[in-house]
């Protein structure tokens, strides 16, 4: 389906769950586009969404959003609106409420305490919250898609054999606390506050939770970290408040390394592959934090394992 045609397909969607009667004037509320990916497209009416997962999602997705219609997780993650799936040429479309986004214009503001404790909750969840047959968390597949992607591309350069060495290194052994429930792809632009009165922030978008192992959900702010993208204190908060919540996926204070270092590793080449293949893709160069992740690869390449990563980087 063209791009046009789908974001109208999902406007005229929201509109109808937004306005079950129709109203006798054209409706006020805000109509946008939030986001427009391959692996998904999420239109904002009003005070819901409507969004399109990606062709692949198959009956995994299912089990991902009966789960997070669950009372196991709820303040976890945002519960989507009643009503089943509607399939549209293909994609799924599901209906959330519309909740308030990290605000990217205020780093310092970023709900890092809040980030680590709804992982450590989630990491606690049962996982038969996931169905009988959990799909598993995707994590370590959207690395090895990443490199994929950049390695069947036409890019060529130190860049990509850097990053390409960087990921293919990276090296993580066996879940040490064993498998748990996880997101499967967590950055800031996966939390909103949650539209219900009192409630906090909750984590949006399941298309990559499952059963796995959880130092994953970890990887990425420590990426941020060992990249110089997260202030030191920073991630210091963000470890604490995990451990304190019950995490116990980073295992114990000046140990963490230990645990985090491969994963850190592969989001780190993870995100250096996606940013030069959409670089390579919008025929732009690299803006400043995407060259960050790209310089860590090429200074990690060669270096040996261990939790050194923050100062090899």
């Amino acid at each position: 389906m063209p791009c046009e045609d789908l974001h109208a397909t999902l406007a005229d969607h929201a509109a109808h769950r937004a306005h079950p009667v129709p109203p006798p004037h054209p409706c006020a509320c805000p109509v946008r586009v939030l986001a427009d990916r391959p692996d998904g497209t999420v239109v904002r009416h009003g005070h819901l969404v409507v969004k399109a997962h990606a062709p692949d999602a198959g009956p995994a997705l299912h089990a991902r959003l009966t789960a997070a219609a669950s009372p196991g997780l709820a303040g976890i993650v945002l519960r989507p609106l009643a009503g089943a799936p509607v399939e549209v040429s293909g994609r799924l479309l599901t209906c959330w409420p519309y909740g308030t986004p990290v605000d990217p214009a205020a780093p310092g503001a970023a709900p890092w305490e809040e980030t680590a404790t709804l992982l450590a909750r989630l990491h606690q969840v049962p996982p038969s919250v996931l169905g009988r047959t959990p799909p598993p968390a995707r994590g370590p597949e959207k690395a090895e898609r990443a490199l994929a992607r950049l390695r069947n591309s036409p890019l060529r350069g130190a860049a990509r054999n850097a990053v390409l060495a960087a990921g293919g290194a990276a090296s993580v052994g066996p879940a040490r606390t064993g498998p748990a429930v996880c997101h499967g792809d967590l950055h800031l632009g996966q939390l909103v506050r949650d539209p219900e009165p009192g409630r906090g922030w909750v984590l949006i978008d399941v298309d990559d939770m499952g059963l796995g192992d959880p130092v994953w959900d970890l990887a990425r702010p420590a990426a941020w970290f060992a990249c110089g993208l997260m202030a030191p204190e920073d991630w210091v908060r963000f470890l604490t408040a995990y451990r304190e919540a019950g995490g116990r996926a980073a295992g114990p204070p000046g140990e963490e390394w230990r645990e985090l270092d491969g994963p850190a590793r592969a989001l780190t080449a993870q995100i250096a592959a996606q940013a030069l293949v959409k670089a390579e893709q919008a025929a732009r160069p690299l803006d400043e934090d995407e060259s960050a992740f790209v310089d860590a690869c090429a200074r990690m390449a060669p270096l040996p394992h261990g939790p050194a990563l923050d100062a090899a980087t």
